[in-house]
């Protein structure tokens, strides 16, 4: 059975970028239809990715919290022990009300919805093939591919097998293990490492590379890994697998450097590549990278200009907050021809470890690279009155600005609510003339106690270092 329908665009994915440059064109009135290959709408971020991962970190957050206050250390009533599986109710929880709220988004909006695989058939005409040997044939004269990405998975690593995983498979898991080897310190890799050693599970984070996450602040990067290794995380830097054996009761990971390591589990986190092998992307004339990922210009465009490609599909930064914004521009350059946004210089990296790790702008050692004269501000949230009223014993913020304009030029935070409390010096930084000068922190009244006193705290602590 097989149906033809026409559009004035066709967006594959329903992710963030997706759904983004659908509700961006279907408000402008244009007839838009969504393929979603998965039998929810959502994408990746929703179902394996941003949503239940942050969710699990958020239920193991407040465990580790319950379990450090004071008051209860005496009382054994009050130890938990959940289990991974435990926690995933509350992810699935979150999952089907973000499912939810989405659908209504598209219905309201007017966008139709298939659900299947596409394939590219030509350039303006796609295949939608359904279960049970149905299909339909769309066609547009746009079409934006928002497939996102999936987990890398090296041919000489057995996923089939019951205790190996990948980031979106280990939602998968049912029973507790005792350790864990974690393969991969990126992103990805530590949250995870940070979610299991919060439910008291042995882990092994084996990093490809010599420091945890190359591109933070290094006094960050610095910060995670005294968090870990004061937490129990094994952290093995410069190693790579030489090949990984599963047996019925556990994982052999053997490394080059002839180390031998095995647990109950693995959990190989080391890169992502694009969804773009089964597209049919040969019959357009369309190439993606080794990686799967699309080459697009300033407005998302790829080679084809009437075909757009927007999210993680096109790498870099692979962010859900950036790839809505991706989809917003392609969505207004499909309407006027050109965009006149584009994403913002200053985009700013949330890490849900726990405690979490949010950026926004250079680093110390990009400054120091581009030899701009900077000076640097901190304050440790201990020795702010909400966090001793909340129980906060680590963490910090750091300011760089530059020593001649006091520009705002970089801002970097370790510790709970991170990924929240960057966007105040983020508003801050992307004010125009004097706008985001670093006293601004010192002649701005906060609410007190709050922990949005950190900056004035470290702006002050900067102030005192220029002569």
């Amino acid at each position: 059975m097989q149906s033809y329908q026409c559009f004035d665009a066709i967006v594959i994915g329903s992710g963030p970028a997706g759904e983004s440059a659908a509700m961006g064109l279907a408000k402008q009135g244009k007839s838009v239809a969504i393929i979603e290959r998965y039998h929810c709408v959502g994408g990746g971020c929703t179902h394996w990715g941003t949503i239940p991962s942050k969710a699990l970190r958020h239920t193991v957050s407040r465990i580790t919290e319950f379990r450090q206050n004071p008051l209860l250390h005496n009382d054994n009533l009050y130890t938990i022990k959940p289990s991974f599986a435990d926690i995933l109710h509350h992810a699935a929880r979150v999952i089907k009300e973000q499912v939810r709220m989405r659908q209504d988004f598209y219905h309201r909006n007017g966008c139709k919805i298939l659900y299947g695989e596409a394939r590219f058939i030509d350039s303006k005409t796609i295949a939608v093939h359904h279960d049970y040997n149905s299909s339909d044939i769309l066609e547009a004269k746009f079409i934006i591919i928002a497939t996102g990405s999936r987990p890398y998975r090296p041919e000489t690593v057995d996923f089939t097998h019951a205790r190996i995983y990948d980031s979106d498979t280990i939602l998968q898991l049912t029973q507790q293990p005792k350790n864990i080897i974690i393969y991969g310190a990126g992103v990805i890799g530590c949250e995870y490492a940070s979610i299991f050693r919060g439910l008291s599970v042995k882990v092994d984070l084996i990093n490809t590379r010599s420091h945890l996450l190359a591109f933070l602040d290094q006094d960050m990067s610095d910060a995670l890994s005294c968090h870990f290794s004061n937490d129990g995380v094994i952290i093995r830097h410069n190693e790579e697998f030489e090949s990984i054996e599963g047996t019925a009761d556990k994982v052999i990971l053997h490394l080059k450097s002839g180390k031998k390591m095995q647990a109950d589990c693995l959990l190989y986190a080391n890169g992502r590549t694009g969804n773009t092998h089964a597209i049919g992307l040969e019959n357009i004339g369309l190439q993606a990278d080794e990686r799967g990922f699309l080459k697009i210009n300033h407005m998302y465009q790829t080679t084809l200009p009437h075909i757009y490609a927007v999210g993680d599909v096109v790498g870099y930064p692979s962010l859900a907050s950036a790839a809505y914004d991706q989809g917003r521009i392609a969505a207004q350059a499909i309407i006027y021809g050109e965009a006149s946004v584009h994403l913002i210089e200053n985009i700013p990296t949330g890490i849900y470890t726990i405690p979490e790790i949010s950026s926004v702008g250079k680093t110390e050692q990009q400054l120091t690279q581009m030899k701009v004269p900077y000076e640097v501000g901190r304050a440790q949230f201990k020795h702010l009155a909400r966090a001793q009223i909340v129980g906060i014993k680590e963490g910090s913020l750091k300011n760089l600005f530059h020593r001649e304009n006091k520009k705002i030029l970089g801002i970097h935070c370790f510790g709970e609510r991170a990924a929240e409390i960057i966007h105040i010096g983020q508003a801050i930084m992307e004010q125009k003339g004097q706008g985001n000068n670093i006293e601004y922190f010192v002649n701005t009244t906060f609410n007190y106690p709050t922990m949005a006193e950190a900056y004035r705290v470290a702006a002050l602590n900067g102030l005192n270092r220029l002569f």
